[in-house]
């Protein structure tokens, strides 16, 4: 985009027209979406009027499908943060095109996280037992309870991440109100604040969003943490592990990332942003990505090879269900949809291939969704009470909420793109006054302006 000198004007409508085209494909998706989701809502409904006996939980394997989806959304909302937050301190310029669709991702994967612990809880109408308000009859909550903690994690780490993106989303709606009309106009005006462009007013807008990078990242850092101690503190084999955190949030990190990589594949084809979100934008995200992975089978091999080691009876029986019994069908899809991309996305042509890239990110959610899986009901379906033993064997219901939340996810997304604009405009404007064009030879070649 720099080498084609575009207008201000230009790049404007370039962003603004595929948001305004809803043509009968977008419908059609609209509405496959909403049937999932409503048919979601009903098997919900239909949990709290018959209970929680209608899933598939039993003793000893309590925490089920809920819990593992919980985990990976609160996984995927961890990208978000790192390419914006971390990547805006560090200064990195290619962040620019792609850090509305992280932080967007960031807002509607903790969202679709928020709900489960209120799905989880079976009785929902309960709900105000795990915030603590005020009250005359010394109801408080049980803060010893995983629920809580997931809570205040969750919504402290929403509330944050929701006012990030749209302090960031301020200056371009004021573009969208002065370039649109009608109930766009109305939106657009009441979300700009009064937006004028003033010095005073960038001054604001970058000192706030240099704050907010600061303060949300040891947030980012926590959530997955407190997440990953929901297990570690407990007794049960295989959960009390000290490395779980880092574990939780490298694995975080790799989900989130290859999720975010999908996305941008996704949206750069379905609304023609080729000029905006580039090959090497691309290129950039699969080094991380595979930063990511390396890192993820580190922290892994480092707890395996410890349980391995310390040969305890019911984890070396999970281990030996994992090799070779009846959960060797899941633990060998972790193992392989994991470490296949790895080994992809060391080759250039791969990161910069869209198709190939959303192959090998797509790979990766689905290995890590089954390693949250064989974490979570895996490891209960064992421990020290050999009669206590038992499998687990998810129901419609359960399923059903399940595919819910990813439809609402996609849902969300889908409407985000054609109301708000996908690439923050006034960023790719400010990165374009950091650079200049020089001739040297026969060759145009950007070099970086002289100014911060």
């Amino acid at each position: 985009m720099l080498l084609a000198q575009r207008t201000d004007s230009e790049i404007n409508l370039a962003v603004l027209q595929p948001m305004m085209q809803t043509g009968k494909g977008f419908w059609v998706l609209v509405t496959i979406l909403s049937l999932i989701v409503a048919w979601g809502f009903y098997a919900w409904g239909y949990l709290i009027y018959w209970g929680i006996g209608v899933t598939g939980k039993n003793r000893p394997v309590y925490w089920t499908l809920f819990i593992t989806t919980f985990v990976f959304w609160v996984g995927i909302s961890h990208a978000g943060t790192m390419i914006s937050a971390v990547l805006r301190l560090l200064k990195v310029d290619w962040r620019r095109p792609i850090t509305r669709g992280a932080e967007a991702m960031t807002a509607f994967a903790l969202m679709m996280a928020g709900l489960y612990p209120l799905i989880h809880l079976g009785r929902v109408w309960k709900f105000y037992w795990m915030i603590p308000y005020p009250n005359n009859r010394l109801m408080w909550p049980n803060f010893q309870s995983p629920l809580m903690w997931d809570m205040v994690a969750i919504f402290t780490y929403l509330i944050g991440s929701t006012l990030y993106l749209y302090l960031a989303l301020i200056p371009d709606m004021a573009m969208a109100r002065d370039h649109t009309g009608g109930w766009r106009y109305i939106l657009y005006r009441r979300l700009a604040l009064g937006w004028r462009g003033t010095e005073g007013e960038w001054h604001k807008i970058h000192r706030a969003l240099g704050i907010f990078s600061i303060a949300i990242i040891p947030i980012f850092l926590s959530v997955h943490s407190i997440v990953s101690w929901d297990f570690a503190v407990t007794i049960q084999p295989r959960w009390h592990s000290t490395i779980f955190a880092p574990y939780f949030v490298i694995g975080a990190v790799y989900s989130g990332l290859s999720a975010l990589a999908s996305i941008l594949v996704v949206v750069r084809r379905g609304m023609d942003l080729q000029e905006f979100l580039r090959a090497e934008h691309f290129d950039a995200l699969g080094k991380l990505v595979l930063i990511a992975g390396m890192a993820w089978v580190y922290f892994w091999f480092a707890g395996f090879i410890v349980e391995w080691y310390g040969n305890e009876p019911v984890v070396r029986e999970l281990i030996r269900e994992e090799v070779a019994g009846h959960l060797a069908p899941f633990f060998y899809l972790q193992m392989s949809a994991n470490l296949i991309p790895i080994v992809l996305l060391i080759f250039k042509g791969v990161r910069t291939t869209p198709a190939l890239l959303l192959a090998a990110t797509l790979l990766v959610n689905v290995g890590m969704f089954t390693e949250r899986a064989l974490i979570v009901i895996g490891s209960l379906q064992r421990n020290n009470l050999p009669f206590n033993w038992g499998i687990y064997r998810p129901t419609w219901v359960e399923v059903s909420i399940v595919a819910m939340t990813f439809a609402g996810f996609a849902l969300l997304y889908t409407l985000f793109s054609r109301i708000i604009p996908f690439v923050p405009v006034w960023e790719i404007k400010e990165g374009r006054l950091r650079y200049t064009i020089r001739r040297i030879g026969r060759l145009l070649v950007p070099t970086a302006a002289e100014i911060d």
